[in-house]
């Protein structure tokens, strides 16, 4: 069980890592393409549920170099005692960096690379971004894991969460196009059809990714909450100097005028 959650958790950051690329079967645009998480970095019931999402899923490979256990639990309110059962790595203190137990030469040996760090996957790519990835795995037989994936086609990744979503497959609409007096055929991608149920439904899949996604995006920059409410009042601020400074100059030309 412990082997098959690392191997599934180093597929996504090879996947997610890799260069952004359109399949070429979703065409110009299509509607996948705005679907957004629509997270909430303020929202700390969401950032604990998605901690435990990483641990679960990720955690065995992938490290968040930039995070401290301690700083984690402390940002999200979990108690030392859940922080310890929940939280930490086997061999690890709460005071440690969240470094993935995996050697870089055994990723490397098994994978081809090792695998990388996800502290910063948001803030790269984009939050919209990890969120259509994990949403947009295909059934595809002529791909080696048996998947493919309309964000980033080709993807090396297995669809490691088939058993929470389910599999489903893409329909595709075939559209003739002239280049440069050729004649060119490309398959645009139309929608999802459910082929396999997974454990969760689909709102219940994508409020597990928005909170995995919301997570990433605190690991990402863990003040960001903290810098956004204190923006309201800086602004707040400055619009009540500027109302004293507009009075204090009318106090000074008043004589002038």
């Amino acid at each position: 069980m412990r082997k098959s959650v690392v191997i599934a958790a180093l597929g996504l950051a090879l996947a997610l890592t890799s260069s952004l690329g359109f399949a070429a079967g979703s065409g110009p645009h299509a509607a996948w393409m705005d679907w957004k998480p629509g997270n909430d970095v303020s929202n700390i019931a969401s950032l604990q549920r998605g901690a435990a999402n990483f641990m679960g899923y990720c955690a065995g490979c992938h490290s968040l170099k930039y995070n401290r256990y301690s700083r984690v639990a402390a940002d999200l309110n979990i108690p030392e005692e859940q922080m310890e059962k929940l939280l930490l790595l086997p061999g690890t203190k709460k005071g440690d960096y969240m470094i993935s137990p995996m050697q870089a030469v055994d990723g490397e040996a098994w994978f081809g690379k090792a695998p990388p760090d996800l502290s910063l996957i948001t803030r790269s790519k984009g939050s919209d971004y990890v969120f259509q990835f994990l949403k947009t795995f295909y059934v595809d037989p002529k791909h080696p894991n048996g998947t493919n994936n309309l964000a980033l086609p080709g993807t090396a990744m297995p669809h490691v969460l088939s058993a929470l979503q389910g599999l489903q497959e893409a329909k595709f609409e075939t559209v003739e196009k002239t280049v440069d007096g050729a004649k060119v055929s490309e398959s645009h991608w139309q929608s999802f059809e459910l082929a396999s149920p997974g454990q969760l439904s689909a709102e219940e899949y994508d409020a597990f990714l928005r909170d995995t996604v919301n997570f990433l995006e605190y690991a990402g920059e863990p003040y960001k909450a903290k810098r956004q409410s204190l923006g309201v009042w800086v602004i707040l601020f400055l619009l009540v100097f500027t109302g004293f400074a507009y009075l204090l100059k009318r106090e000074y030309w008043k004589d002038v005028k």
